[in-house]
């Protein structure tokens, strides 16, 4: 079945994964609304996708307030359509280990990952419900088995595995999947942060966690937006309530 006049949202789009998932989206026929903090910075993604024949459009989103995502919505609703698609990746990390970790830095990351998921779920729900007919892919991580610095971060993609599979129970009679995604080491602006805050050039860093993996290679974005296509299939519907490591191995 063609995607043609669906509509779907991810969030955190401007870069990195999000916004592979977004192309990768609007090549599957699916027009996407590319939201992040600053719209300015979505252009660049909505341009790629109209180039390539695609249909898109940029918006401001902060998933952490309510009136933020309840406003975002509804402009996509407006100007692309009913989204019936939700990519949950915005996220952002706040490392330290616990006895220097701020109260500010976890409510950081929780508001994001998990609050955000969230209201971005609920809002969108109601739209994929009345269709009869919706995708969620929340983007976990394999920090979710634990890792050195990340009890925050670790914690909420934790969160959001437990979350994924009370959505699917929740909302699987209305023709609605719910799935995530723990991507393990991704080469994106982000893991190139983490390099620069613990003190490593990136290259070594890639290196040296290629060597860890079976594949004997690290992550790309695209890696994980062949996986959010998977989820989004028509066919994929009999798929809900799972955790995909996408990692390069059996081993996080």
């Amino acid at each position: 079945m063609s995607n043609a006049g669906r509509a779907a949202i991810v969030t955190g789009a401007a870069r990195g994964i999000g916004a592979a998932v977004a192309r990768r989206l609007a090549d599957d026929g699916f027009a996407v609304a590319v939201l992040d903090l600053d719209e300015a910075s979505c252009e660049p993604i909505v341009e790629q996708i109209a180039a390539a024949g695609g249909r898109a459009m940029a918006g401001a989103v902060d998933v952490s307030d309510e009136d933020s995502v309840a406003t975002a919505v509804e402009q996509v609703a407006e100007r692309i359509g009913a989204p019936v698609v939700l990519v949950n990746n915005a996220g952002i990390t706040r490392d330290n280990l616990l006895f220097k970790m701020s109260t500010a830095d976890w409510d950081a990351v929780m508001g994001v990952h998990l609050r955000g998921s969230f209201l971005m779920s609920r809002a969108t729900q109601q739209f994929m419900t009345q269709a009869g007919w919706g995708r969620i892919v929340n983007l976990s991580s394999t920090s979710a088995l634990g890792n050195r610095g990340q009890a925050n971060y670790a914690a909420a993609k934790a969160g959001l595995q437990g979350f994924t599979k009370t959505l699917a129970i929740e909302l699987g009679k209305f023709g609605v999947t719910v799935n995530a995604i723990a991507p393990g080491f991704i080469e994106t602006d982000m893991t190139r942060a983490t390099a620069e805050r613990i003190g490593i050039a990136f290259e070594d860093m890639l290196r040296m966690a290629a060597a860890e993996i079976p594949v004997a290679r690290v992550g790309q974005p695209e890696d994980i937006a062949a996986a959010v296509s998977f989820f989004c299939r028509e066919d994929a519907g009999f798929v809900s309530g799972q955790v995909l490591y996408v990692a390069g191995g059996p081993k996080a």
